[in-house]
């Protein structure tokens, strides 16, 4: 297939509606969540309570903070706890087990999260910005263009409820907590770096400062913009990088993720290595796979040449069968050269295991977030 060269502007004006979400408790650090209280009257020992009942009770509800003064609370929840999500949609798959939530946002935005329950553990799909600007070819949520990025309180609330929702026993199985965060819902998580890493802080942190999450835990997905991850890897947090990949040539790539035509395939490559080098943490390669497009078995040989000419170890290889998106000519990859691709990545030494689809009939799948509704 011929690729076409695409110039990216990463510092084109974003479309759509947009503004600064109102100040949340989120948002501030523990000092100026004290800061915040006193200036409302109060001691700053309440402070602590509300991070309590936020991220231990999972509740910014008024009402059930009843250690508080009545007129106390509600004066503490109106100024610190704007609501910033309001639950439009949730659509179920997978017995129940696999849910996602179309968000609107406080300027009428649009993002979705994804909760799916397994046996062993909970996850959650987030997203990071409304919209995506970085146009990859086979996304849903690329051919959306990108509305705005998130705040970091708007990306933590989508934790909040889905750990909440898990607590309360209203995904089947019964109550649970939340394991798993993955920063691969809708926008470049790398694109919007100050909020995302305010997350990745707010999530890992001990009770009742935060969610207390293992770092281990939590993934950060990118097409590869290459500064930022090496900027992450200084961050001293052991997060899981993902970086979605989908092709091991530079031709191929920029026609498929354009970020390719500013980083190409090897500097990518030498970033993620570099962040397993400093981290210590295995590095995850995404690759979806597309029918007659990248599912070349010499592209799984160059792919498992590139990796292993940086070392052995390092790398992780996940091919994603490609989910269906509307008006794509693109389909997913027969299974049989998909079993070839995985055959030979093996042979190079390379772990590889294929990306679960769950969601894919609800569109809420690896590529098919639209934050789409009815009319």
């Amino acid at each position: 297939m011929p690729a076409t060269p695409v110039r990216l502007d990463l510092s084109s004006p974003v479309r759509g509606p947009r503004g600064k979400p109102p100040r949340h408790f989120v948002d501030l650090t523990p000092d100026e969540r004290v800061a915040a209280v006193t200036a409302l009257g109060e001691k700053p020992f309440r402070a602590k309570q509300l991070a309590t009942h936020y991220f231990t009770h999972l509740t910014a509800d008024a009402a059930a903070m009843t250690d508080l003064p009545a007129a106390s609370r509600e004066r503490l929840v109106g100024d610190l706890f704007p609501q910033l999500l309001t639950k439009a949609r949730t659509q179920t798959a997978d017995g129940g087990t696999t849910v996602k939530t179309l968000w609107h946002l406080f300027d009428h935005a649009k993002v979705e999260s994804v909760l799916m329950r397994y046996a062993n553990r909970t996850t959650l799909c987030i997203s990071s910005q409304a919209g995506c600007g970085l146009a990859c070819a086979f996304c849903a949520t690329g051919q959306l263009g990108l509305t705005r990025n998130l705040s970091t309180a708007e990306i933590v609330e989508q934790v909040r409820e889905a750990a909440r929702s898990l607590a309360a026993g209203e995904v089947p199985g019964g109550p649970t907590r939340l394991s798993n965060v993955v920063f691969m819902g809708m926008g470049e998580p790398l694109a919007n770096y100050k909020a995302i890493m305010a997350t990745v802080r707010t999530l890992v942190a001990p009770a009742p400062q935060g969610l207390g999450l293992s770092a281990r835990n939590v993934t950060v997905s990118t097409v590869g913009m290459v500064p930022a991850m090496r900027k992450l890897a200084d961050e001293g947090i052991p997060v899981t990088l993902a970086l979605s990949l989908h092709a091991p040539d530079d031709e191929l790539r920029s026609e498929l993720v354009p970020v390719n035509t500013r980083w190409d395939v090897d500097e990518a490559l030498d970033a993620a290595h570099h962040y397993f080098e400093v981290t210590g943490r295995r590095v995850s390669i995404e690759y979806a796979l597309i029918r007659d497009v990248n599912d070349h078995a010499w592209r799984a040989d160059l792919l498992g040449e590139k990796l292993n000419a940086r070392g052995k170890g390092w790398v992780h290889c996940n091919p994603i069968p490609l989910n269906p998106v509307p008006n794509s000519r693109w389909t997913a990859s027969d299974p049989r050269v998909e079993q070839e691709f995985v055959a030979r990545l093996r042979a190079h030494g390379i772990p590889t295991t294929i990306r679960d689809t769950r969601g894919s009939d609800i569109d809420g799948a690896c590529g098919q977030l639209a934050a789409e509704e009815d009319e």
